[in-house]
Parts: C-alpha cells; sequence; structure tokens
C-alpha cells in the first residue's frame, strides 16, 4: 500500500471534540489516511457568516482551514456546528476543494433529532465522503455508498461507511 497520507482534522466553533478523535478510525480504514486532531481549533468563523441567508459559507471556511496545514499533513477536515451553503445550494452538509486539499463537515443538519450515536455515525459517514473527494473520488450513483451524494441526513443513514467496489476500485487506481 502507498503511503499513508495525513488528515488533519480541525474544530470549528463547538463540536464536541470527542466527535473528531471519533473521525480517525473511519478516516483509517475506509479511505487509508491517517487523520490527526488539530492542537489548535478556529472559533466560530463569523468571517464566514452571511446575514441574508443566515449561514456560513464553506469556501471561506475552507480557506482558513488551508492557513492550519503543515508540511506533514497533505489535507485537512474541519468539522463544524453552523450551518454551511455554497451559492448554488440551500445548504451543504459537507463541502471539498481538491485544489486546496481542504474540506468542511457540518454538525448543524446531522445532529437534529437525533441520538449521540447516530449523530457520530452521520458525520463519519460525511467526514468519510469528503476525505473521499480530497483524495479524487467523485460522486457516485449508488445510494448506500459513501461517496453517493447526501441531500439530507437521512441520505447519511442510508450510506455506508465505506465505499461501494466500484469507488474502492477507483480510489486503488488513485493510489498507484
Amino acid at each position: 500500500m502507498p503511503q499513508q497520507r495525513e488528515l488533519l482534522l480541525v474544530s470549528v466553533g463547538g463540536p464536541a471534540p470527542t466527535l473528531l478523535k471519533e473521525l480517525e478510525e473511519p478516516l483509517a480504514t475506509h479511505m487509508g489516511v491517517h487523520a490527526v486532531v488539530s492542537r489548535t481549533a478556529l472559533q466560530r468563523p463569523d468571517y464566514a457568516f452571511n446575514k441574508s441567508r443566515a449561514q456560513y459559507h464553506s469556501n471561506a471556511i475552507m480557506r482558513r482551514l488551508v492557513t492550519l496545514m503543515e508540511p506533514a499533513h497533505s489535507m485537512v477536515l474541519g468539522v463544524t456546528d453552523v450551518d454551511l451553503f455554497v451559492p448554488d445550494s440551500a445548504f451543504v452538509l459537507g463541502e471539498a476543494d481538491r485544489e486546496s486539499r481542504s474540506a468542511v463537515v457540518s454538525v448543524a443538519r446531522l445532529r437534529q433529532g437525533v441520538e449521540a450515536d447516530q449523530l457520530r455515525r452521520r458525520v463519519q459517514v460525511e467526514a468519510v465522503h469528503q476525505a473521499g473527494h480530497l483524495l479524487g473520488l467523485s460522486y457516485c450513483e449508488d445510494p448506500r455508498c459513501v461517496m453517493f451524494f447526501a441531500q439530507s441526513p437521512l441520505d447519511c443513514d442510508r450510506k455506508q461507511l465505506n465505499p461501494c467496489n466500484i469507488c474502492r476500485n477507483e480510489l486503488a487506481k488513485l493510489n498507484r
């Protein structure tokens, strides 16, 4: 197997610190990345707040996350408790940018009406999904695949933590 890439996990705002630690194992198992929780946490991202939408622009947060990467890190993933958007969508559960090697996942919509165990699994699914994008995977049409585009928290509940065979093979090709 190729050298394992290191993913820096960063708390943005106030998600539970244990939530980030609980991403390490699924990211290693399903995407082959070594995830480490950053000692640096970012405050609530007021710089990304859009008053007219009452949401936070995910790209502005990702630009800030990139500044925390050190040479050992090949990518960065922020976990936040604020509601995210991109201009063409009502909201996003997460967003990734391959070029800057940064991604962000929000627990804001994922936590609605669920217990801690279900929230943890939803965040794991979304974090593995965004890491897949950072590694070069695209969306998948299989609603059970972790790379399926989740448009609601219920889509996350349907998805498995692992990629389907097609996406797994694609990841193997990308890792060569």
